[in-house]
């Protein structure tokens, strides 16, 4: 692969909803720049952007793909990104290092939402949008109606730079207004010709009004355009380059990638339309040396600045490192300096890669984007610079994860191999996130789904070698008391063939307010009990509560007050008085109306409009006590309630579903409250049974 200056490079993400035909579309580009010589289908399993064997099992894409494009002596560095919720971590990252994003919608009159998620951030980002209608030779293609709403949706910006030829079965090409030719034919049998004189005056129509978006995204254009000229193909590109960049317009193409239909002009829109590195806005940087901001221009002269924003972790191939340089050329078998960790690290071989194929190279400069195999220190999200000029570009902010299992080891070796797997895989993929819960003991797996973490839980397996399998998910409840008892006694007392066991005390031991924990004191007189020995019923008594008293969870939000109680000058001992706090609590929290807790969640679910009385509804079912409503403007609303942890367990799948992947929502802990009766009884007569259950045992 040849290098390419940055005003040649074009780095571009392709995104929208799954399903929409990205990885065929991509499929369809490499044959028609004859970087493959056979195009691969995913029913087949051999696209070179879904490689990995999961994707090829599932037949979708899960992470995203690298596919240089050579076309024209330019470069576009095409970034496949999945379109499944589950995986919107890696939209996040590739938009963090496009300077534009090709959207892929198929040519239906609904709107998806993956496509809408990715328009959102766009949004956020102010970064420049194509839009590709694809799947325009299928039976229910209406891309009028899909126009139709796109600009109800997203306003005139929306702006078609082609007329179809053909509709539906019968679609055979396209019409560049711009450049007023037709292209017809497939793949590399398109050519470029005449309009159709059946189209000419439909086609002028939309000419006039390219002129007239062109003219508003430049002055010399308006100028000359209210001087009724008409603008030149050249001006027309120059007003649309400039529209595009500013977000001003959003050009929309046609197409079908199945067919190979309309992709010779879309490669060529995407070089005159999409901006390069150099033309879009140059990032910030900051010096921690100083902490002030620098302006990162991209050029190869410059001291180097590079950001990682993808890692795969393999036990094969070892660790890849993918990065896009904004400033200065970086080179192989040199050295850098990893801002973040402030160590240097060792560059070895540089690669182009295009899916899992590498193509060696001996440098890469600023704009293009690249990969490095087996850095040590360098994870995702972390600048590389030159350690004379250390420099902080600022991380992804990935979305925190809304859907938990956990899971087991299955063998003894699994569970020796199951902390560094998962560490390689959090290293990998940002959006994934392992803990171990010291309440239930629980090994948790924190994704944005179940196929997220379907094929987390696969990885593990396939590249590991370590298995694992699912359990129910444990609630952290709680006991309580919920009434004050006096002078409760706890005694032992065992006599054998040589010194015995003696210990004795009387407690008080009334609840405390939500949150407040474990108070322990005494108020012991005249020596009854040594004061050497309190601190052994304390540890007795705070034993005990770890166990429960009804259903074996943890006992919290009390006062114990030892008031009284005896000794033995030889038999008393720090065991024996440990025992006697011991029974001593466990008599006093079943004279004290013991009760369960359970944790109850702060919910804010932000929906459009439409679902916000099914949500609500929903969150009534479970358990949930809706807080407030309030506007979030575009069509949406804020819902804020607390709900019961137990009936959150499966929420983002269930949220999904009732919104169609257009509700949001995150939870924080608020508080404990008591149990409902009907739910506490069952939970004491779970724990009754597997008690006999292992007393059996």
């Amino acid at each position: 692969m040849k290098s390419y200056t940055a005003d040649h490079i074009r780095n571009v993400a392709m995104a929208g909803h799954g399903g929409s035909g990205k990885t065929t579309l991509a499929e369809h580009l490499l044959y028609l720049a004859g970087h493959i010589d056979r195009i691969g289908s995913i029913e087949a399993g051999n696209t070179v952007s879904d490689f990995d064997p999961e994707e090829i099992r599932r037949k979708i894409s899960l992470s995203t793909s690298l596919l240089p494009i050579e076309w024209n002596d330019h470069k576009i560095n095409l970034l496949d990104v999945p379109g499944f919720p589950d995986f919107i971590g890696e939209l996040y990252s590739a938009l963090r290092v496009a300077d534009a994003v090709l959207l892929v919608v198929p040519a239906q009159a609904e709107i998806e939402v993956g496509f809408e998620n990715a328009w959102e951030l766009c949004e956020k980002y102010k970064l420049p949008r194509i839009l590709f209608v694809n799947k325009m030779e299928r039976d229910n293609a209406d891309h009028t109606s899909l126009l139709q709403n796109l600009r109800a949706t997203y306003g005139n910006r929306i702006v078609p730079v082609q007329v179809p030829i053909g509709s539906q079965t019968s679609f055979q090409g396209v019409v560049d207004v711009i450049h007023n030719k037709a292209y017809l034919g497939k793949d590399r049998d398109t050519t470029a010709s005449e309009v159709p004189s059946d189209l000419q005056a439909e086609v002028q129509q939309v000419r006039e009004m390219l002129m007239e978006a062109a003219a508003e995204a430049d002055d010399a254009l308006l100028e000359k355009y209210l001087n009724g000229e008409a603008l030149t193909d050249e001006e027309l590109v120059h007003g649309f380059h400039a529209g595009v960049r500013t977000g001003a317009i959003v050009p929309v193409l046609y197409g079908s990638a199945q067919a190979g239909i309309g992709l010779t002009p879309l490669l060529q829109a995407l070089i005159e339309l999409a901006p390069s590195p150099v033309e879009v806005p140059a990032p910030k940087a900051e010096d921690p040396r100083t902490g002030t901001q620098v302006e990162v221009s991209c050029d190869p002269n410059a001291p180097l600045c590079a950001f990682v924003f993808k890692t795969t972790a393999d036990p094969y191939v070892g660790k890849l490192t993918y990065f896009r340089v904004y400033a200065g050329t970086i080179r192989a078998d040199s050295q850098v300096y990893n801002a973040n960790k402030e160590r240097d690290e060792r560059i070895g071989q540089l690669f182009f890669m295009r899916g899992k194929n590498q193509e060696a190279t001996s440098e890469i400069r600023a704009g293009d984007i690249g990969v490095v195999a087996k850095l040590q220190e360098t994870a995702t999200g972390h600048t590389l610079c030159d350690r004379n000029r250390p420099l902080l570009l600022p991380p992804i902010e990935f979305p925190d994860p809304i859907y938990t299992v956990a899971i087991v080891p299955k063998t003894k070796a699994d569970e020796d191999r199951l902390g560094p797997a998962l560490a390689r895989l959090q290293e990998e993929d940002p959006t994934l996130r392992a803990r171990r819960d010291p309440e239930t003991g629980q090994t948790l797996l924190m994704g944005m789904g179940d196929l997220h973490l379907e094929s987390v839980i696969e990885k593990l397996k396939r590249k590991f070698g370590t298995e694992v399998t699912t359990e129910e998910l444990k609630i952290p409840y709680r006991e309580t008391i919920a009434r004050p008892v006096q002078r409760v006694e706890g005694k032992f007392k065992r006599q054998t063939g040589g010194r015995g066991q003696y210990g004795h005390c009387f407690i008080n031991m009334e609840p405390l307010p939500r949150g407040t924990g474990i108070e322990f004191t005494e108020t012991i007189v005249g020596g009854a009990i040594p004061k050497n020995y309190i601190p052994a019923i304390e540890k007795g008594i705070r034993e005990a509560a770890e166990k429960g008293v009804i259903a074996g969870y943890p006992v919290t939000d009390f006062r114990v007050v030892v008031v009284d109680g005896s000794y033995h000058e030889v038999d008393s001992s720090d065991q024996a008085f440990r025992i006697a706090g011991s029974l001593a609590f466990q008599s006093a929290a079943a004279q004290a109306n013991p009760v369960i807790l359970e944790p109850i969640l702060e919910v804010e679910v932000d929906v459009p409009e439409t679902y916000t009385g099914d949500v609500m509804g929903d969150l009534n079912g479970r358990r949930g006590r809706i807080q407030g409503i309030e506007s979030l403007g575009a069509g949406r609303q804020l819902i804020r309630a607390l709900v019961p942890m137990s009936e959150m367990t499966r929420y983002a799948l269930e949220l999904r579903s009732i919104t169609r992947g257009r509700g949001r929502f995150r939870t924080r802990f608020s508080h404990y409250e008591e149990v409902p009766f009907n739910i506490a009884q069952a939970l004491i007569e779970k724990y009754q049974k597997e008690k006999a259950a292992a007393a059996e045992h």
